[in-house]
Parts: C-alpha cells; sequence; structure tokens
C-alpha cells in the first residue's frame, strides 16, 4: 500500500484542527541560559564519559523536538550537551515550588506542567518555543522512570503526538539514553563521572511524514477530508486513536534503539 503525499492545504487542516495555541506572549530565551550552554556545555563534554552517536543529524538552526526516555535527573543535561543550542523542557511544578529552584527553573527557561490542567497551558508554551524557532525537548513517559530493575521504559503519553501535529513540518528526533542511571542513580547525589553513558540520535520524522506514510497513519488528502467533515466528537475519536499510535511506535523506536 502506498499512501500519496498529503498537500499543504490538508497538512494545514489537520494541524489547524488539533487546536493547541500559543499563549500569545512571546518566548525569549533567558540570557543566563545562553551563557550556561555556551560556557558550561564544553565542562560537561570533559567531565562526563559520555559517548555521542548520531549528533551530526541534528539542526544548528530552526525548531525540533527531541523526544527521549527518561531514567536519570542528567537525561536533560546531556541532550542540551549534544545538541549544542539551548534546549527547551516540560518540567513538573514541584521543580518550581522552592527557591532557589525556582529562580534557577526559570532562567533555564524550563516550562513549569501543572497537574491540573493536564499539561495544557504547558504544551500551550511549548508551542511558543517552536514557534520562536527554538528546540523543545520532551519525555514522553511523563517523569523519570519509577521502577527499580529493566525494563525502565513505561508507555508514552500523546502530549508528544499533538504538539507534533501542531507543528506538522517540525522534525522530530528520537534518542535513546543508555547508562545514566549509572551516572547518576535515582535518590543519590553522589554523581560518578566515571561510568559510561551513550546517547544515540536516531533518525527524524515530522508528524506530516508519519501521517501520509503505510506504516504511520497512513492518511491521504481524501482521509483528511473525510476527517473534517465529521463533528467534533468523530474528530476527536478518530485523532486520540492517531496520537496513540504515533507514541506507541515512538515508545517501540527507543525500545529499539536500546532504551533499557
Amino acid at each position: 500500500m502506498c499512501v500519496a503525499e498529503l498537500s499543504e492545504e490538508s497538512v494545514r487542516s489537520f494541524s489547524e484542527s488539533v487546536k493547541l495555541e500559543g499563549t500569545g506572549e512571546a518566548f525569549r530565551v533567558p540570557i543566563l541560559y545562553k551563557f550556561l550552554v555556551s560556557f558550561l556545555s564544553p565542562i560537561v563534554r570533559a567531565l562526563f564519559n559520555v559517548h555521542v552517536y548520531g549528533m551530526e543529524r541534528l539542526p544548528r538552526s530552526g525548531p525540533f523536538i527531541l523526544a527521549s526516555n527518561h531514567v536519570s535527573n542528567l537525561d536533560p543535561i546531556f541532550k542540551i550537551m549534544v545538541a549544542r543550542r539551548e534546549v527547551f523542557y516540560l518540567a513538573k511544578e514541584e521543580h518550581f515550588q522552592k527557591q532557589p529552584n525556582r529562580f534557577m527553573m526559570k532562567s533555564n527557561g524550563m516550562i513549569e506542567t501543572f497537574r491540573e490542567s493536564g499539561g495544557r497551558d504547558a504544551l500551550a508554551r511549548a508551542s511558543d518555543v517552536l514557534s520562536a524557532g527554538l528546540p523543545i525537548g520532551v519525555f514522553p513517559e511523563g517523569t523519570r522512570s519509577r521502577r527499580e530493575s529493566p525494563p525502565f521504559l513505561q508507555p508514552g503519553k500523546t502530549g508528544v503526538a499533538r504538539l507534533s501535529a501542531r507543528f506538522p513540518e517540525v522534525q522530530v528526533f528520537p534518542i535513546c539514553v543508555i547508562g545514566t542511571r549509572g551516572v547518576m542513580p535515582p535518590g543519590r547525589n553522589l554523581i560518578k563521572f566515571w561510568k559510561r553513558a551513550d546517547v544515540h540520535i536516531g533518525n527524524p520524522i515530522s508528524f506530516s511524514e508519519w501521517l501520509s506514510s503505510p506504516e504511520g497513519g497512513s492518511f491521504g488528502d481524501d482521509e483528511i477530508s473525510n476527517l473534517m467533515s465529521l463533528d467534533e466528537h468523530g474528530q476527536r475519536s478518530i485523532k486520540r486513536a492517531l496520537f496513540r499510535k504515533y507514541t506507541d511506535q515512538l515508545m517501540r523506536t527507543l525500545h529499539m534503539m536500546g532504551a533499557p
């Protein structure tokens, strides 16, 4: 089965139907974060025993989405290091509740996620980041794995699919981190700098590419037109299934890349 490439009109129609809008507030890179990435990234690379594969795949400009497994609090730091750019993350509200944590999180451009809103506000701010031409980092599992033994990889949440669908031409890079749990075990403050960690950057795919792929959504222009003709309930049901399939395939990709 071969699905033809979607027209720009169909892609735009699907994207707008996701109804994930930004906050309307311009997103700017905090000055402190620019300093940290520019001057501290080389120090981090020198201190840690990190091996990176596929770094050449990441663009040096423009927006993209980094989606990875999450087994250690060091994971965001390593992803920023390999991107060689400011990457912005969704972070749990608990990290913002007390100083100096709140100051550090805000200064690094982290995006506060509130449980009661189901992440809607955070995804709106994430939309601001992508609209500003900046990269966003997401952990599809929603939080660091709390499992005590392998497999650590948990089922993914569909927020990454919704965000990707709203920006259907933005490339999504699957990233697999291995060994970071050994470098900084959960609940421990001791960092074992000598322990090896591996970061694998996979081939990217945009949501529009996935949606038209026979292995993905298998949607053509006719399917998009039929979807748009349905009422809100019918559209929501089909898109929910699509977002779940997208997320499950992303998690399988991370598993095949070696995510523990």
